[in-house]
């Protein structure tokens, strides 16, 4: 078989990336399902953080969503496999306007994995749902052979609730909507670079791996009242792929302000190093929201007033002009594209 011919017919890393060519991947394996949705709530059509069930005669819906996590190194600067894999579920609960209930947890294991490193791992499962005051309710473990999955990956279901009313989605973006980044980008991919062997990266910076809870209690208010018309954890391919998503969805434009978006010194210095671009690097413990531009500055504040929410801002606006594109409006003054990006530069972080 060519190169050609094999690069186009077998899957590649860069296909569960978050970028384009995942987008290609989801297609592939969904388009032929015969039931999308269930009661004309949110599906897999819609590829959005998660699904919904709406109850018949009930003014609530149940939200769902499902996650696999294979990062490595299952143990990381602020965090490790066991905690990502609840946070990650949680904040895609989140994400969507629901209150998180409960998860399900699947953990694949390698033969020969050290019962130690695994009582560490569910044992931060345990503290960050109880963390999260969301019960662990069902799940399923399997052993492998030896060589044929590197150590252990945990796929979780989470289970949450709200109001049929709230609508919270990713193609619900309006002209004029003021978007706000919840704090600094691009710390969990570029911490985990760093870790790994063989880059002698030295460096204190910790990955953002953190539960948004306090965030969502905070704006609980403006969420109910459908002030807040998206929100969404930039996880694989970042900013970037999570902005151009809902250009796309919404077919709207976005302009961002380089100069408001927060990043550290270390993050640019290490993504100069090694020549990537911080706007496609995954965050694990930020959010981006689409908000109504007459509350655009309570909304930040309010965000502001939490902990993980206090280097918060207005990273700028949405248009309705040159649809689905997203713009960065340049430190110099000039302009330019965000574009999707191909994949996460860095495998295995999420």
């Amino acid at each position: 078989m060519s190169k050609k011919k094999e690069s186009l017919d077998v899957i590649r890393l860069a296909h569960g990336a978050g970028g384009v060519l995942q987008e290609k991947l989801i297609d592939f394996i969904t388009k032929n399902i015969p039931l999308k949705k269930v009661n004309n709530g949110i599906g897999v059509e819609e590829l959005d953080d998660g699904a919904t069930i709406p109850l018949d005669n009930y003014n609530k819906e149940i939200v769902v969503t499902a996650d696999g996590h294979t990062v490595f190194p299952l143990f990381f600067p602020g965090g490790d496999l066991g905690t990502l894999s609840v946070c990650g579920t949680v904040n895609d609960l989140l994400m969507m306007g629901a209150e998180p209930v409960a998860l399900t947890s699947m953990i694949i294991i390698e033969e020969g994995f050290e019962f130690e490193k695994l009582g560490k791992l569910v044992n931060s499962m345990n503290l960050k749902s109880k963390e999260a005051n969301i019960a662990i309710i069902a799940g399923d473990t399997k052993v492998m052979p030896r060589g044929t999955l590197n150590e252990m990956i945990i796929a979780t279901t989470g289970i949450g609730i709200k109001d049929k009313k709230i609508k919270v989605l990713d193609n619900h973006l309006k002209a004029g909507d003021k978007i706000i980044l919840t704090g600094s980008i691009g710390d969990h991919g570029t911490a985990l670079m760093a870790s790994r062997e063989g880059l002698n990266i030295s460096t204190n910076l910790k990955s953002d791996l953190s539960l948004l809870i306090d965030i969502y209690n905070a704006i609980q208010f403006e969420i109910n009242n459908n002030l807040i018309h998206a929100m969404k954890d930039p996880t694989r391919g970042g900013i970037a792929g999570a902005l151009n998503n809902w250009a796309e969805k919404s077919n709207v434009s976005i302009w961002i302000e380089e100069e408001k978006i927060p990043i550290k010194k270390q993050v640019v210095a290490i993504c100069d190093m090694l020549g990537l671009d911080s706007y496609n690097i995954a965050c694990e413990g930020r959010a981006l929201l689409a908000v109504d531009p007459v509350n655009s500055k309570i909304i930040l504040k309010k965000i502001k007033s939490t902990q993980i929410g206090k280097d918060a801002e207005i990273i700028g606006e949405v248009k309705s002009e040159n649809p689905k594109r997203v713009f960065l409006e340049t430190i110099v003054g000039g302009t330019r594209f965000i574009d999707m990006p191909l994949g996460e530069p860095i495998p295995r972080i999420c």
